[in-house]
């Protein structure tokens, strides 16, 4: 039986010395194919929620990094800018000349990077439970978890990921349920830790154009909420939108959350 992810058939696309795994659905609108990139250590799959809700008429592409879920690890990793250039020859390979980027976490500065990189290739930005640099809540269980994670252990790790990324989760700790299977990966979670090492889009945000949707939940146990608000204060087209969530609540507040996600995607 082929496998299908978040609806369609994956496909194995060589950039370089990297694989990565694509799902790429063309859809029926004018607008450009959504961009959607995960965080620390998650494959595509997580974002099943998200795209249950989404227009099916509407074009998205998801990938994994390098190292995580159908992506295999390189013998090198990258720096964030490395993945915005090879996320680039992805788009050569698909035949797409524009897009959308939505990231969340880790995948909300690769799309800040990307955006930097190729300006004319992404039109509009939303950017989830992320931030210009890695600030994160300032407590040693959290540095511990970004890096020696244990929330990502399929027994007992559910816990840990709960009160770390707060909000609905931690009061059910089951609406984690959804990421058991997809998060495991073959290191390349180490990869993208060191691809944001040092790494800041402070200088840049100033004078980036693109109209950009950020996102940030109020219960957040791990990213705290001067990230989104130094990214709205910076960005000259950037609007903020707060939600009653924690760091996972694009997948866990998907109802609420995509349809602000696309009226701001439509919007001319």
């Amino acid at each position: 039986m082929t496998e299908h992810v978040l609806g369609v058939v994956p496909r194995q696309i060589e950039v370089g010395l990297s694989i990565f795994r694509v799902m790429y659905r063309p859809g029926k609108t004018s607008q450009p194919p959504l961009l959607l990139l995960n965080g620390f250590g998650a494959s595509a799959e997580i974002f099943q929620p998200l795209v249950d809700k989404l227009d099916p008429d509407l074009s998205f592409i998801c990938l994994d990094p390098p190292g995580i879920g159908g992506s295999p690890r390189p013998a090198l990793p990258y720096r964030l800018s490395g993945y915005a250039k090879r996320i680039g020859q992805v788009l050569n390979t698909l035949g797409v000349q524009q897009v959308d980027f939505l990231g969340i976490s880790w995948g909300g500065a690769i799309a800040q990077q990307f955006a930097k990189q190729n300006p004319r290739r992404c039109r509009r930005l939303v950017l989830v439970s992320t931030g210009p640099a890695p600030i994160m809540k300032p407590s040693l269980s959290t540095l511990r978890e970004v890096i020696w994670p244990k929330r990502f252990h399929p027994v007992n790790g559910r816990q840990i990921a709960a009160n770390l990324y707060g909000g609905k989760v931690k009061k059910d700790p089951a609406l984690l349920d959804i990421m058991k299977r997809e998060i495991p990966n073959s290191g390349g979670e180490c990869y993208q830790q060191y691809a944001i090492l040092g790494w800041t889009s402070l200088p840049f945000l100033p004078f980036m154009k693109q109209p950009a949707l950020v996102m940030s939940g109020e219960h957040d146990g791990m990213v705290p909420g001067i990230n989104s608000t130094l990214i709205d204060w910076l960005m000259p087209n950037a609007k903020h939108h707060i939600f009653d969530d924690g760091h996972v609540g694009l997948l866990t507040s998907a109802d609420e959350l995509s349809p602000i996600i696309q009226s701001f995607l439509a919007t001319h």
